[in-house]
């Protein structure tokens, strides 16, 4: 079973409740629950919306993760559109897997705006813009896609909140990569506090035993630094879940029917007592049609000229049920109670997350460090995420047979211990390991070759990589932007400070959590 009696706000996966149309109001969270601007408590009644992408037919795809994806808040006809059948269902957010930040968003957040319909954005992107689950890590590049998505939102008066991870961690082998999810918390609620924006951080979570969920769900919501502040701590902690019950303020799991026909009765529930004293709604999945390892889902069909919804029974059954729901609204804003944070577990052989977390990516240093590396990787092909992982295996084996080591690039999300190099991008990483290997060879021009993807830089210093590193970080503005790097640095250091079922929101002390059915 699932503990959950310090989660600050829990989405279970049905949905938020909306009481009709009417310009939005600002939502933000106050002890483990949701409050509109009026004072009345938030209930997410919404459903995922955005069509599927290509599946990835690789066998390491065992959850039917797309490979690409269509950005739905970019066609304004077909928010419009959609529109009417969202306002049939009655609900008033949807959550959006993955946007295109250099695409413009204006016609359908405004359409959903102005129809009382908040927005939970996803930060990251499918295959290479995300936390990988397999080798975590939180880097320059993840850093500003996440930051330049916000810049891209923050102008719109619906965004609910922003996701920055989805099901991460899978299993309690994989619960090290939660200490990269807790720094991207931590830099993501920085750089919105710096803009002076409200909206809320969430993560959602696969479901699992609750030997290393619960644990987890603690870990994203707790304080290590004790001080209180929450600045390492998520708003929203959701759970995709397709079993669930609620007794005595314990979540129990127990067999959903999310077989089709759905019948969506575990609706009623979410939105009562005692549910809603944990619980602050959640999300159906799916509008559009889509296949998961659970099912086939998605309660309408789009023509394929693209003008034309057929709704199926299972819309017509959610739609009952969210008709039904009338959660209370309780308790009352002024007696939420304040912020507090779980403590944070203690690692064991089910959960192996440390409180030391990965520094905040610094693009400058990067920046400065890539300009002085002696051998910088030179790709052949602008297709670089196929080969810059191969390249960094060879790179790293050629190091390692000169008696040097990858430690420098690497980061241990369990023991808490991260490289000088390792929130850098991948590619500047990649020029380290080459550097660090030319070098180690006494420069010759062969061991800075692979394959024609690496080429000597001459005006690179006579010092070397490690000493470079070691002036970057200190001094990182002082060749900054210099290389002809062709990342995206968005300065985001600076900015900062430098310092798929139901989708379910559960609140806690201080964080909130949720979940899909």
């Amino acid at each position: 079973m699932y503990n959950l009696p310090r989660l600050a706000t829990v989405i279970a996966g049905v949905a938020a409740f909306a009481s009709g149309v009417h310009a939005i109001q600002n939502v933000t969270r106050t002890g483990r629950y949701l409050y509109t601007a009026d004072g009345n408590r938030f209930f997410i009644k919404g459903i995922a919306y955005q069509e599927q992408g290509a599946i990835s037919t690789d066998p390491n795809n065992p959850f039917l993760e797309p490979s690409n994806f269509t950005d739905p808040l970019i066609d304004g006809a077909a928010c419009s559109r959609d529109l009417p059948f969202l306002q049939q269902l009655g609900v008033n957010a949807i959550r959006v897997y993955s946007v295109n930040s250099s695409l413009n968003h204006d016609a359908c957040m405004s359409t959903f705006s102005n129809a009382g319909i908040y927005t939970i954005i996803d930060l990251a992107l499918p295959v290479n813009g995300s936390i990988d689950r397999a080798s975590p890590a939180w880097t320059t590049n993840l850093l500003d896609l996440y930051l330049n998505t916000i810049n891209v939102f923050s102008k719109y008066d619906n965004v609910l909140a922003y996701n920055v991870g989805n099901e991460v961690v899978i299993d309690p082998t994989g619960t090290g990569a939660a200490a990269f999810i807790k720094a991207a918390a931590r830099d993501v609620k920085s750089y919105l506090k710096s803009i002076s924006s409200s909206a809320l951080v969430g993560y959602a979570a696969i479901d699992g035993d609750s030997t290393w969920v619960d644990p987890l769900a603690n870990y994203l919501d707790c304080d290590p630094s004790g001080s209180n502040s929450g600045d390492t701590s998520i708003d929203l902690f959701g759970l995709n879940n397709y079993e669930w019950l609620q007794r005595c303020g314990v979540l129990q799991r127990v067999r959903l029917h999310y077989l089709p026909p759905r019948l969506w009765t575990e609706v009623q529930a979410l939105f009562s007592s005692p549910m809603t004293d944990i619980w602050s709604g959640g999300l159906a999945f799916s509008y559009f049609p889509a296949t998961s390892s659970q099912g086939q889902f998605g309660i309408v069909n789009i023509s394929s000229d693209g003008s034309t919804v057929t709704t199926g029974d299972d819309f017509s059954r959610l739609k009952t049920q969210y008709s039904e729901v009338s959660p209370p609204n309780s308790p009352t804003l002024s007696s939420a109670g304040p912020n507090t944070f779980s403590a944070c577990p203690q690692e064991n052989s089910t959960f192996l997350a440390s409180s030391t977390l990965p520094p905040t990516p610094n693009d400058a240093a990067c920046s400065c460090l890539e300009s002085e590396l002696s051998c910088q990787f030179t790709p052949k092909t602008t297709n670089t995420s196929g080969i810059v992982g191969t390249l960094l295996d060879t790179a790293c084996s050629l190091l390692g047979g000169t008696g040097g080591s990858c430690a420098a690039i690497s980061a241990n999300g369990t023991t808490g211990t991260y490289g000088s190099v390792a929130f850098c991008d991948p590619e500047v990483k990649l020029s380290f390991v080459m550097s660090e290997y030319y070098e180690a060879t006494g420069r010759l021009a062969t061991s800075c070759d692979f394959s024609g993807n690496a080429t000597v830089n001459s005006g690179a210093p006579s010092s070397g990589a490690t000493a470079a590193v070691t002036s970057c970080l200190a001094n990182p503005s002082a060749t900054a932007g210099s290389s002809g790097s062709s990342n995206n640095k968005n300065g985001a250091v600076g900015l900062l400070g430098n310092p798929q079922a139901w989708w379910g929101l559960a609140s806690r002390a201080s964080s909130a959590s949720w979940a899909v059915c």
